[in-house]
């Protein structure tokens, strides 16, 4: 019988799997392998939250995999190494995979194929609806706003683009690994344990399944409450959309069988996903460069101190503050407050847009090249957005927009939890005797602004102008 290997990568389910089914079905015998990539985890701190995220994603697929009568093969090496070397030692006639769409991961791939002495490489779309030159516009070109891709998007959708590749049928196909090999723990990869379990996200494909289910319940009331952080309204999913272990085909086919403002408001999100996608695939410079190059020649300030202050949550803008230190103690931030931070970065303090891009990227448990460049490049009005550049989001007004109580504030800015809502989004506006009455003093306990948002909006709109000067 042929046999092959599929190669798991952010795609840790067993479900509506494109690159496992194919293979099923083209082989008598199939291999499944995963590889815990040191050209990726030698750059990473000791203790990551995603390194454990993937971990229990991985011992799940496994023991999922040993029910239908196979398992998952673990490699801790550089793929471009340990791929070639499995398929020789397997004897498998095809690798499969599904794809992947940054710059780093298609050399990696290009070269994993060059590698392969006697098999094939063959890869699948799998994490997106739509690929690389699949929505284009009327003129065969890219699209560069979001709003007519989405109405593009929208007008190409079949139902067969939303299907299922189902496994369980031929599971019977599954093979064993020669040996049996125990799966690493984290301190096996190098890593420490960290507080994954503490902060109670699900993980692994059940978990995924769990927190979708969940958001079921409350879809219908998304629209209203996704921008108000204190009220949980988004579906949590984010982490399992980065890592596969739960299908895109699953999450965009329920939210397009609804009638609600809600499912359709989320379908929108999830339309963004692959429009960025599609951006870092047509223009594999984002990635380092302006999406809009006349920007490249854009004059950021050199203000270490400031950008530290950013990542500590210690600006003196409230909600600021209390979004960065939610991504420090979660790995997660919240989708407005992204933009909020984003712009405070970029607009406020005038520092580079990569460099908070990378800070994210450290940080962020569900961190997506594609995701994360797009959402920063569009807060930076340097990438892919219709409104004008003068854009710039004032950090007060969003807070008493979508925190008014100040609720979330005070879940991560504690030394403010007995300030008054009057002054919750402004707190350096109380005198003295209102900061003693409720035990916070401004610039000693909680700091003054680093910036006064007024005069960083000039200094903006100067930068700018300059440019379009």
């Amino acid at each position: 019988m042929s046999a092959a290997l599929v190669w798991f990568r952010r795609d840790l389910r067993l479900h509506d799997h494109a690159a496992l089914h194919q293979a099923l079905k083209a082989h008598g015998r199939v291999f499944c392998v995963f590889v815990f990539d040191t050209t990726i985890l030698d750059r990473l701190p000791r203790r990551d939250r995603r390194v454990e995220f993937i971990l229990r994603a991985v011992e799940e697929v496994d023991a999922a995999l040993r029910e239908m009568g196979g398992a998952l093969i673990v490699r801790h090496g550089d793929p471009v190494v340990e791929i070639p070397r499995l398929a020789a030692e397997l004897g498998v006639s095809e690798v499969y995979a599904n794809r992947d769409y940054e710059p780093a991961a298609i050399a990696r791939d290009a070269e994993v194929n060059r590698r392969l002495a006697n098999a094939d490489f063959i890869d699948f779309k799998d994490q997106v609806i739509f690929e690389r030159s699949e929505v284009m516009t009327q003129g065969g070109t890219p699209f560069s706003v979001f709003t007519p891709y989405k109405n593009a998007w929208l007008k190409r959708l079949a139902p067969a683009d939303l299907q299922p590749w189902p496994v369980e049928e031929y599971a019977a196909r599954l093979a064993p690994p020669p040996g049996a090999e125990p799966l690493p723990e984290l301190q096996d990869l190098g890593f420490e344990p960290t507080d994954l379990s503490e902060l109670g996200l699900p993980t692994g494909m059940s978990g995924a399944q769990a927190l979708f289910r969940d958001f079921i319940e409350r879809i219908d009331d998304y629209a209203a409450t996704r921008d108000f952080p204190a009220l949980g309204g988004t579906s949590g999913l984010s982490p399992h959309l980065r890592f596969g272990t739960i299908s895109i085909r699953q999450l965009a086919a329920y939210a397009h069988a609804q009638a609600g403002r809600g499912a359709s408001t989320w379908l929108s999100e999830l339309i963004w996903r692959d429009f960025y996608h599609a951006i870092l695939w047509h223009h594999p410079r984002v990635a380092t460069q302006c999406f809009k190059p006349a920007f490249d020649a854009l004059r950021w300030d050199a203000a270490p101190d400031l950008f530290a202050a950013w990542c500590a949550g210690r600006t003196g803008y409230p909600l600021v503050d209390a979004a960065m230190r939610q991504l420090t103690a979660t790995g997660w931030m919240h989708n407005r407050l992204r933009m909020v931070v984003a712009s405070f970065l970029t607009k406020d303090l005038g520092l580079d847009w990569r460099q908070g891009e990378a800070w994210f990227a450290e940080k962020l448990l569900d961190f997506d090249l594609a995701a994360n460049n797009g959402g920063w490049q569009w807060a930076a009005s340097t990438g892919c957005d219709a409104q004008p550049w003068f854009r710039i989001f004032n950090p007060i007004t969003q807070s008493e927009k979508f925190d008014a109580e100040g609720r979330f504030i005070r879940r991560y800015v504690p030394e403010l939890s007995n300030v008054p809502q009057k002054f919750i989004h402004a707190p350096w506006r109380m005198s003295t005797a209102e900061q003693a009455a409720c035990g916070v003093h401004i610039g000693q306990d909680y700091p003054v602004p680093v910036i006064d948002h007024a005069v960083a909006r000039a200094r903006t709109l100067a930068r700018f102008q300059a440019i379009r000067e």
